[in-house]
């Protein structure tokens, strides 16, 4: 069976050879890169790269135009790596459509345990229904498309799972909670405005079917298809 393939970009040695160690010894396959530059040449140069683990504060190029510019052309599944803990950093890393935001110094366990969870609820997602719909929402789950009233909708990895999860639940009230606990799969403890920051963007994206999310004040959110 062909290992997945996952880059790893710090400008630390040590760091790079730690999540490394780790990930060989679940036997992923590990690319390495050292900047923002050489991780966007690797990029565009190995089209199977299946996740990227990647720093923020990084020289040539810093972690957040890296990740800018790889979801211009892919969604491929992104964890942000950074040693600040304010909480602007982490919503701008979710605006830019990162998957998971890990704060230095971290467990190389959970790490791992997080990269497993992704990795696996987006190959189950290729087995489920390839199409369901929901009002003039149209989710092509194996294509990972979107489309709202026959118009294409560009989706980050989480907003697509979040949507997904939401479809699935109509007319269900969900916790905050909840929904952190399936689309993000594992037991979270940070803030669960992490939540909101991506209904709003959701939203957004769906123009007026947005509408279709609605919140629960003082609980979560609730899907239900409205004309």
């Amino acid at each position: 069976m062909e290992k997945v393939k996952i880059l790893v970009v710090d400008d630390e040695v040590r760091m790079r050879k730690l999540v490394r160690d780790f990930l060989i010894r679940d036997n992923f396959d590990v690319l390495e890169a050292g900047d923002g530059e050489e991780a966007l040449d690797i990029f565009y140069r190995d089209k199977d790269i299946a996740l990227i683990i990647l720093d923020v504060m990084m020289p040539k190029i810093n972690g957040w135009d890296v990740c800018r510019e790889i979801r211009e052309t892919s969604k491929v599944p992104i964890i942000m790596l950074t040693a600040k803990g304010e909480e602007n950093d982490e919503l701008q890393g979710f605006e830019l459509g990162v998957d998971e935001y890990i704060s230095k110094p971290f467990s190389p366990k959970i790490l791992v345990a997080r990269i497993e969870a992704i990795l696996r609820r987006l190959n189950n997602r290729v087995t489920e229904e390839e199409a369901v719909e929901a009002g003039k929402i149209v989710m092509d789950r194996a294509a990972h498309l979107v489309t709202v009233d026959g118009e294409r909708v560009e989706l980050s990895y989480k907003e697509f799972e979040l949507l997904a999860y939401f479809i699935e639940n109509q007319g269900i009230a969900l916790s905050r909670e909840k929904i952190l606990n399936h689309v993000w799969n594992y037991d979270y403890f940070g803030d669960a405005r992490t939540i909101d920051t991506h209904v709003k963007k959701l939203r957004n994206k769906l123009g007026k079917c947005g509408e279709y999310i609605k919140t629960i004040w003082g609980m979560g959110y609730k899907f239900e298809v409205t004309k």
